[in-house]
């Protein structure tokens, strides 16, 4: 498929104005062809429960929770793009059409409910094999249950871990294309955003940063190089989506570390991103190395978003102990982001979207079958 026309603009029906007086948090937004009821996303949140990579009853009831609890947008956890590629055993995976197919029942759901269905696309790299987060998260030995992960480089993530192989040019390709046919089966499967996962430590960002690749091929050393994988990725994902579906790429803006990705790199990123075709940069952050000193408080993160919406004209999104329904308005009117998305708070409360309508004086949106009882007062 030929690349959008407008890819190198501004998706149809969006303003990079930054202060709208119409604009606020259950205001909708339309990008390309799809148009999100309000600004609050469902942030790709990992689970840890499925087997061989299929969703199951878990996922469904998980996500179909919040789509009935008013968000905007629901994303499906981080989705392996090959069996290697899981952070753990529990991962979620789209490696085949078998698993397309256990995930377009939660994409029908969310659309029945009245959000957007997204999904995230992501390999692991070298913090692949890993056992689950309750059972203590320590690398999988070969020998039990584990399996050999990959990276830019031959460095571990932790010291003392199993180093990972570092990938040849062919082995690149390949990840290039599992991507690419990953994000055909999502559109297959009904999801319609798709986001390319290029942060928190994992393959794509691991050759990004400095301190995760120190390849001296055209991957690696100078920054043009060190992009080359995300911006590859990124264009052979977008010539597989339909024009009207959004791009969304997710970054770590810096490691928290000196010498390592940081924002002005992150800015020459989005930069590169834009006119191929992506719609909106999620900020995000850390999660490199695991030494790293971050200095986590509410909205932490939102600079970021605000400085890479600002110096490219990209739209963006903000993560980061966004809890209060005020905070994430007023993270939208400042013109910081345009879209707000919850992890935590999302466990916490199902129905956030709902408290967050009333909390921001809109009658809130409950679904019929809860709506007809729950507003009587007698």
């Amino acid at each position: 498929m030929s690349e959008p026309s407008h890819a190198a603009g501004c998706p149809s029906g969006v303003s990079h104005d930054r202060n709208l007086p119409d604009t606020d948090l259950l205001s909708p937004l339309t990008i390309r062809g799809v148009t999100f009821r309000n600004r609050i996303v469902v942030s790709p949140m990992c689970q840890y429960c499925a087997t061989d990579g299929m969703a199951d009853d878990w996922h469904l009831v998980h996500l179909g929770s919040r789509a009935a609890g008013g968000a905007g947008l629901v994303f499906v956890e981080a989705t392996a793009v090959a069996p290697e590629g899981r952070i753990t055993p529990g991962d979620l995976g789209i490696w085949s059409d078998a698993h397309a197919e256990a995930l377009a029942r939660i994409a029908a759901f969310v659309t029945r409910m009245g959000a957007v269905p997204g999904i995230q696309i992501a390999h692991a790299g070298r913090k692949a094999s890993c056992d689950l987060p309750w059972q203590g998260g320590e690398q999988l030995a070969l020998n039990a249950g584990g399996w050999q992960h990959v990276a830019p480089s031959a460095i571990p993530f932790t010291e003392g871990s199993r180093a990972p192989t570092a990938l040849d040019e062919a082995g690149i390709r390949a990840i290039t294309e599992q991507f690419r046919v990953a994000a055909q089966r999502a559109v297959k499967a009904g999801f319609r955003v798709i986001e390319i996962h290029s942060a928190h430590g994992y393959l794509l960002h691991e050759f990004l940063s400095p301190l995760s690749n120190h390849r001296t091929d055209q991957y690696g050393g100078s920054l043009e190089n060190r992009m080359r994988l995300v911006l590859e990725t990124t264009k052979a994902v977008r010539a597989v989506l339909p024009q009207d579906l959004p791009l969304f790429v997710r970054i770590s803006a810096t490691d928290w570390v000196e010498g390592g990705w940081d924002l002005p790199q992150s800015v020459e990123l989005a930069k590169a991103l834009k006119p191929l075709g992506v719609d909106l940069i999620d900020c995000s952050s850390g999660a490199l190395v695991p030494h790293a000193k971050i200095p986590v408080g509410k909205g932490y993160q939102v600079p970021f978003a605000d400085e890479i919406r600002a110096k490219t004209g990209l739209l963006t999104g903000a993560v980061g102990l966004i809890t209060d329904p005020h905070q994430a308005n007023e993270v939208v009117t400042s013109g910081a982001a345009d879209l707000v998305l919850l992890a935590r708070e999302m466990l916490r409360e199902p129905y956030w979207a709902l408290k967050a309508q009333q909390a921001l004086s809109q009658e809130p949106a409950w679904p019929t079958q809860y709506g007809y009882a729950v507003k009587r007062r007698t």
